[in-house]
């Protein structure tokens, strides 16, 4: 039902993980008619399977193209997911949680901000979110707003002034809501990985805060949990 066949539809560029959130976004671009070109970054997570899980979802979704960039931000550490001698924890916290991978989404964007000129796209989708989410500071509305910002005035497009637009539409939203709007556009969640610690082809933990928060939006929006998790 997404198939994105119609040249004229202004281009846009979604930063595609392979996550639930990532995908309810590539949805949503869709369904405004952009011709969307998805972009999943390698920075050195724990596992692949999440890149697997993007590679499907952009070849279902029958996206313009999609490109995975090698990034090495496992080479800077400081973060349980790109370290693999940082234990990914599985309680909740109260602080910014060891998950967060230090400038993540700061280096995402700019990759996305790189293509949107190559691509001749005024806007990037990314599918944070300051609701339902592990406290990351780059997933609040105010590093959005200040991205768009710099996109305006770092980049050829914005000094001819053109309007880039960083779209976080999911950004206010619960889980649950998120996972609703999904259902509404046709999301196979089944596709997607969200765990920190997904084994190689993608069964989830269970515990660590993702899954937390997956498995309680699911049963929070009354739509059965499609995850496969693994047994233990």
């Amino acid at each position: 039902m997404f198939a994105d066949v119609e040249a004229n539809r202004p281009p846009a560029v979604v930063l595609l993980s392979g996550g639930l959130d990532s995908a309810t976004v590539a949805a949503i671009a869709l369904e405004r008619r952009y011709r969307v070109h998805a972009l999943s970054v390698d920075y050195g997570q724990r596992h692949g399977a999440e890149l697997t899980a993007a590679r499907r979802l952009a070849a279902s979704l029958r996206l313009a193209s999609h490109r995975v960039i090698p990034v090495g931000l496992g080479m800077i550490g400081g973060s349980a997911l790109t370290d693999p001698g940082i234990a990914v924890p599985e309680q909740p916290c109260s602080e910014i949680p060891i998950t967060y991978v230090p400038a993540r989404n700061t280096v995402l964007l700019a990759l996305a901000l790189a293509l949107a000129e190559v691509v001749g796209a005024e806007d990037l989708f990314i599918g944070v979110n300051a609701v339902d989410y592990s406290g990351y500071p780059d997933c609040r509305p105010a590093f959005i707003q200040a991205f768009q910002a710099l996109a305006r005035v770092a980049t050829r497009a914005g000094v001819e002034g053109r309007e880039l637009r960083v779209h976080a539409p999911l950004v206010e939203l619960s889980k649950a809501e998120i996972i609703r709007q999904g259902v509404r556009l046709g999301v196979d969640y089944a596709q997607t990985v969200s765990c920190y610690q997904a084994t190689a082809d993608g069964a989830a933990c269970g515990r660590c805060d993702s899954c937390r928060l997956r498995r309680a939006g699911f049963a929070a929006a009354g739509v059965p949990d499609p995850t496969y998790y693994a047994v233990y």
